[in-house]
């Protein structure tokens, strides 16, 4: 019985994990076995609802996996667990929508301390040329 708990646990983690690499377009890097079982989850769902082709791909992943465990002669059936729900939760990857950046402020701020004004690049590097040429040439 702990070689079938163990196989039926592997079986639904695995099948959750396929499902969600195929919807993120990522099946094509998933073992032989893993495409042929979500091959056959498709086809399933062609002929039945949702709910009802993943538990049936589900257990024929569990009985490939008991006997790959070493379970000896036919999987024995695991009763239903009632406190985990059957639905899927996988959702497909959405990207964000673009962040806009606030249009600038008409009004300047009353006090001076709340925004720094920055100085440009060039005009910093032009100060530091004018040191620069002042210390070389200048200097005694």
């Amino acid at each position: 019985m702990l070689i079938a708990r163990r196989a039926d646990t592997r079986a639904r983690a695995d099948f959750a994990t396929w499902k969600m690499l195929a919807k993120l377009n990522g099946a094509s890097a998933l073992p032989q076995e893993a495409q042929a079982f979500l091959e056959s989850y498709k086809a399933l769902l062609k002929q039945m609802s949702e709910a009802e082709a993943t538990e049936a791909t589900i257990k024929l992943m569990y009985k490939a996996y008991y006997g790959d465990m070493g379970g000896a002669g036919a999987p024995p059936e695991l009763p239903a667990d009632p406190k985990r729900p059957a639905k899927d939760n996988v959702t497909a990857f959405k990207r964000p929508p673009a962040q806009r950046k606030p249009p600038p402020q008409q009004q300047q701020p009353t006090s001076g301390s709340a925004t720094k004004p920055r100085l440009p690049v060039a005009l910093i590097f032009a100060c530091l040329v004018l040191v620069y040429v002042a210390i070389r040439y200048f200097w005694p």
